[in-house]
C-alpha cells in the first residue's frame, strides 16, 4: 500500500468517523516495523495536520482541521485556537469509545486478579462486546483496508505488555501457566491457571473401596465412605489450592478388586491451581498418612496433559496379572490343573461384552489374548489361579464363562461351576512412553 493511498484512507476515516490515534493507527496495523498503532495513528494524524495547515502559503484546509481536533489531536486543536477559528469540541472515540486511554486501568486488575496465583508464564484474552466487534469489521469494509489489526489484538497485546513490565513475568502464546480474560464490559479479569498433571501409580490394598466417587445410598454395598479418586485428589487439591481434579486411571478394578504389586499407572488432572510449584513427595506422604492404609501412592512426577489419551488407549494392551482364589464344583486333580494351564496359557479369548456391565457399554465380541496362566490347589474344591493377560480382558468371566459369553473359560475347560471368590491385580505394565512426558515442576 503506497503512502499516497494509506493517507487517503486516514483522511476519508477521519472526515467521517471520530477515531484516536490507536484507533486510527490500527487500520493500517500491518504495514510498517517496529511502531504502535499510537504511533502510526499520530503520524498519520501529523501528515495530515502538515498538508492542512501551510503557514507559508496561508492555505488552511479548515474541515480537516476540525476534524483532528474533533479526534483529540492536540496539534490542531492548537492551530483552530491560533487561527481563532472555532472548533466542534473533542468528541470520543467511536471504536474504542475511550478504552485504549485506560490500558494501564486493565493491566492493573490483571496485576491484581493474579495475586493468588504462582505463575512465571502468562498470556491475556479480551471479551468485547459484539456491536463494537461489527462497527470495527464494517469500518475495514467501507474503506476498503486489508491492513487492519483487531481491537482485541491490540488489547491484549498492549495489557500483556504493561502486566509483564509491573510483575516480571513473561508473556507467552504456547501453554503459559495462566491466561488473563478481561471482560471489558463488566470492567473485570478472571484467571483461568493451566492444568497440573501429576503422573504416580496408586495401590489399592482393601476391597469395597470404589475408584471413583458413588453417591451415598444405604442399599448399595459400598465398604468405605470415599474412594481412590478421593483419597488421593483431596490432599492434591489442598497443597495446589485448585478448583478440582479427576483422577485419570490406566483402566478400572471392580470393587471387590485389590490394586497390589506395582500398583496402577494414573494422572491427576488438577484445574485451576493457584500453587504450581509443590513437593511430590511431601504430597505422596501427606497422601499416604491421610488414606489410612486404604491406598498408597508412589512415583509421583509432573507430566504433560497429552499422556492422559495415551495412558488410557495403552491400558487396553498392557500386560496385566491376577491372582484369583476359584471356588469349584467338583474335586480337582494335578491332571485338571495341567489341562487347564495347556489350553489357556498363549490362548486367544473371545469376550463378549459381559452381562454384568452390558447396561454401560456397547455389546460386542473382543478378542484378548491370556499369555500365561499358573495353578495351584489350596484345596480339593479350591485352586489358586495366577492369570497374566491382555488389558482389557474381563478376568472374572475368564474364569466362570459368563453363560458361554466368554470362551474358552476355566468353567467351560473344567466342565463345572467355577466362582472367583477373590481376586487381586499384582501386577500392571507401565507404558514406555511416559518418561517421554514428564515436565519440570509446575
Amino acid at each position: 500500500m503506497r503512502v499516497e493511498e494509506v493517507l487517503s484512507a486516514a483522511r476519508r476515516a477521519l472526515s467521517e468517523h471520530v477515531l484516536c490515534d490507536s484507533c486510527l493507527g490500527r487500520l493500517f496495523g500491518m504495514l510498517g516495523y517496529g511502531l504502535t498503532n499510537r504511533e502510526r495513528g499520530f503520524a498519520l494524524k501529523t501528515l495530515l495536520l502538515m498538508g492542512a495547515y501551510d503557514a507559508l502559503k496561508g492555505e488552511t484546509d479548515v474541515n480537516t482541521l476540525r476534524r483532528l481536533a474533533l479526534s483529540g489531536f492536540r496539534a490542531a486543536q492548537e492551530a483552530l485556537r491560533k487561527l481563532r477559528i472555532e472548533d466542534a469540541g473533542e468528541g470520543t472515540c467511536e471504536l474504542c469509545g475511550g478504552l485504549l486511554e485506560r490500558l494501564d486501568d486493565l493491566a492493573a486488575l490483571c496485576v491484581d486478579a493474579g495475586r493468588d496465583y504462582e505463575y512465571e508464564t502468562f498470556q491475556v484474552g479480551c471479551s468485547i462486546p459484539l456491536d463494537v466487534v461489527r462497527r470495527e469489521e464494517a469500518l475495514w469494509l467501507k474503506l476498503g483496508i486489508a491492513s487492519a489489526e483487531s481491537l482485541k489484538s491490540e488489547l491484549t497485546r498492549e495489557i500483556g505488555k504493561r502486566v509483564a513490565a509491573t510483575t516480571g513475568k513473561a508473556y507467552s502464546l504456547k501453554s503459559p501457566d495462566v491466561v488473563f480474560i478481561v471482560d471489558v464490559a463488566k470492567w473485570s479479569v478472571t484467571v483461568q491457571a493451566r492444568p497440573l498433571y501429576i503422573y504416580g501409580r496408586y495401590r489399592k490394598l482393601v476391597r469395597g473401596l470404589p475408584q471413583n466417587p458413588w453417591l451415598y445410598e444405604p442399599d448399595r454395598r459400598v465398604s468405605y465412605a470415599s474412594s481412590v479418586e478421593e483419597l488421593i485428589t483431596g490432599p492434591l487439591l489442598e497443597v495446589t489450592r485448585g478448583d478440582g481434579a479427576k483422577l485419570h486411571a490406566a483402566g478400572r478394578e471392580d470393587l471387590d478388586v485389590r490394586t497390589l504389586g506395582n500398583g496402577r499407572p494414573f494422572v491427576v488432572e488438577v484445574r485451576n491451581p493457584k500453587v504450581r510449584r509443590i513437593d511430590l513427595r511431601a504430597a505422596e506422604r501427606l497422601i499416604n498418612e491421610r488414606a489410612g492404609g486404604l491406598i498408597e501412592v508412589e512415583g509421583l512426577q509432573f507430566v504433560d496433559g497429552k499422556l492422559v489419551p495415551r495412558l488410557k488407549a495403552y491400558s487396553e494392551i498392557a500386560r496385566k496379572t491376577y491372582v484369583a482364589r476359584v471356588r469349584v464344583g467338583r474335586e480337582l486333580g494335578e491332571e485338571d490343573l495341567k489341562v487347564l494351564r495347556e489350553k489357556l496359557s498363549g490362548a486367544v479369548i473371545s469376550q463378549r461384552t459381559p452381562l454384568r456391565v452390558l447396561g454401560r457399554k456397547v455389546d460386542k465380541v473382543r478378542k484378548k489374548v491370556v499369555y500365561s496362566v499358573e495353578a495351584r490347589l489350596l484345596a480339593p474344591t479350591l485352586l489358586e489361579l495366577t492369570v497374566t493377560c491382555q488389558g482389557g480382558l474381563y478376568v472374572k468371566e475368564l474364569i466362570h464363562g459368563d453363560e458361554g459369553r466368554t470362551r474358552p473359560s476355566v468353567s467351560e475347560i473344567l466342565g463345572t461351576r467355577a466362582e472367583v471368590e477373590e481376586l487381586d491385580i499384582v501386577y500392571v505394565e507401565e507404558p514406555a512412553v511416559v518418561q517421554q512426558y514428564v515436565r519440570p515442576a509446575g
